[in-house]
């Protein structure tokens, strides 16, 4: 976790220096405390840093909610992205700008509310629709669900594009590959909360987790409530993922990729697990957004797609190593 720490770091200072206009790292320092020029202000804290914290708020809230969704479902490729929870929450963002002449108009506060709702109706209809009496909620048949599911809210979306006026369009196509598009700090005030309340939980809640892992009977017999841990986790998670992808759109393989490695870095164990998923999630956000803004500049490619470059080959990795 030190280690990961310091690269954040480094790749932190490495980002506030990428963009169309550099900034040496004198410039940076004089700027940081006060003494740099208007526009080299304006750069640094109204453009950059705000974009940079809410890709690490970001990368830490998906990568802790695809742990948590991999630990009470006990399916190793579960994750917001795909299980459908993301395309959830963004019909519903994208319902609301709809209603909006111009997408600034739109309530940067209420946009994690709106997405909660409807990442937390996608869950509950994936899990009503994976969920059999009797046998329970089986792994395989919720990612199948959440796969189908997530499917048909992308078609939902894409007809909704198709009634949008050009400018619109333009951002909502941008939006869906997973644009860090909320650059202000009004955005990381709509989004602070939600990772102050909802991470620490999470936390709180590791040695729950290490229970549930047990298996649902053995955990029934430690005396663990398990439906009622299940349905709070849950919760928690679906309230990462809206709030995330109110801001980002859709960023997906992030909490699918992240709790992996960190199981192979720190083992299994909740307590270890979830801090190093998050910072490991922070990490790798943060460095695909600073890909995404130097490798075409003054052009930039969005996040989004700089992390399924990254995480759509693990994902089949781990889907070729499950099926053997």
């Amino acid at each position: 976790m030190t280690v990961l720490s310091i690269l954040i770091v480094i790749v932190f200072i490495i980002s506030v220096n990428t963009g169309y206009i550099r900034l040496s790292p004198m410039d940076l320092l004089r700027t940081m405390f006060g003494q740099g020029t208007d526009k080299q202000s304006l750069i640094l804290f109204d453009f950059r840093l705000p974009r940079i914290v809410i890709s690490l708020l970001i990368g830490a809230s998906l990568a802790v909610c695809g742990a948590v969704m991999q630990g009470i479902s006990r399916n190793a490729l579960a994750d917001s992205g795909i299980l459908g929870i993301n395309a959830g929450a963004g019909l519903m963002v994208m319902l609301l700008i709809s209603f909006y002449p111009t997408t600034a108009a739109a309530p940067v506060f209420l946009l994690p509310v709106v997405a909660f709702v409807g990442a937390s109706l996608t869950a509950a209809l994936i899990y009503a629709l994976a969920y059999k009496r009797h046998q329970g909620l089986s792994p395989t048949r919720l990612l199948l669900t959440g796969v189908a599911v997530a499917a048909g809210m992308s078609a939902a979306m894409i007809v909704l594009t198709l009634r949008l006026n050009p400018d619109k369009y333009q951002f909502v196509a941008t939006w869906l590959a997973g644009s860090i598009w909320g650059t202000s700090w009004k955005f990381v005030l709509s989004l602070l909360p939600w990772v102050l309340i909802l991470l620490p939980y999470v936390f709180y809640k590791s040695r729950v987790m290490n229970v549930l892992n047990l298996g649902e009977q053995t955990a029934t017999g430690l005396g663990a409530p398990v439906n009622k841990e299940q349905f709070r986790l849950l919760a928690a998670a679906v309230g990462l993922a809206g709030a995330s992808v109110a801001v980002s759109g859709g960023i997906g393989f992030v909490g699918l990729v992240a709790p992996h490695l960190a199981r192979r870095l720190v083992g299994p164990k909740h307590q270890y697990m979830l801090p190093t998923s998050a910072l490991l999630g922070a990490l790798l956000v943060i460095t695909a957004d600073t890909i995404g803004r130097w490798i075409l500049q003054p052009s930039e490619i969005p996040t989004g797609i700089v992390v399924a470059v990254i995480g759509a080959p693990y994902f089949l990795y781990l889907l070729g190593r499950k099926n053997s």
